[in-house]
């Protein structure tokens, strides 16, 4: 039951957060500045992740290819693949979800216990919508970007890792990267980008909204809103595979 209403408090506010928008100057200007804040600062981390990550996929590929019968454009192949459907996609937001996720939620609840939102109420503003919506829209906006600069870094790394190591050379790997590709594996994950920016921006939004309490309060509201967004984002990763794929 808890849950239920839960889930219900939580419909009603994503419901007022796209209710009674501020005029499109100020709207749009908010979105600017938390596509840089949430967005553009967390190129960095993404890109030296992916980088690393598409280096040990392929090692851990070369070396679990022990058989000389499997040709070695399959390494290429792998590691594509694995960026392309499921790291870049779904494991670059669950790390968002505790980056971006847990300064959503800090800003917000401590705007709410300074009682700087009721402050917003008092002079007639949807606090909801002026404080939420352009981080909802500015992390949808950049997430499937970020997709894009975490396959391609990904690649790099694992193309240069398998240089370097002497693994598989230039052909073998440039010939894995074009075998059999399937270009709605990238409209699948986009989609999955969107969605999963979504998660990770409006459940902080609503654990920081409706915090009550102390810094202490606000600390517990990030620690459970980064939980909770990193658990829907693998339930959603899971439907919206078996709805798309």
């Amino acid at each position: 039951m808890k849950f239920l209403i839960l889930v219900g408090n939580y419909v009603i506010f994503i419901k007022k957060v796209f209710s009674k928008q501020e005029k499109n100057r100020i709207f749009f200007k908010n979105i600017g500045s938390e596509l840089e804040k949430l967005g553009f600062n967390s190129i960095p981390l993404v890109l030296i992740i992916s980088f690393f990550i598409g280096a040990v996929l392929t090692l851990q590929t070369a070396y679990n290819m022990a058989s000389p019968l499997l040709p070695r454009y399959l390494i290429g192949y792998l590691t594509r693949e694995t960026l392309l459907l499921e790291f870049s996609s779904t494991i670059v937001s669950v790390i968002l979800a505790g980056k971006i996720g847990s300064n959503v939620a800090s800003e917000i609840g401590t705007m709410k216990i300074t009682e700087q939102i009721e402050a917003l109420e008092a002079m007639g503003v949807n606090s909801i919508s002026y404080l939420v919506a352009p981080k909802i829209i500015s992390a949808m906006l950049i997430n499937p970007i970020l997709y894009i600069f975490s396959v391609f870094i990904g690649i790099i790394g694992g193309l240069l890792t398998g240089i370097l190591s002497g693994v598989v050379n230039f052909e073998d790997f440039i010939q894995g990267l074009h075998f059999s590709f399937n270009s709605y594996y990238v409209v699948y994950s986009i989609i999955k980008s969107f969605v999963f920016a979504f998660i990770f921006t409006s459940i902080p939004a609503f654990y920081g909204y409706n915090v009550q309490g102390g810094a202490l309060e606000v600390g517990k509201a990030s620690t459970r809103a980064v939980v909770d967004s990193s658990i829907a984002i693998l339930i959603a990763n899971l439907i919206l595979t078996q709805i798309l794929l």
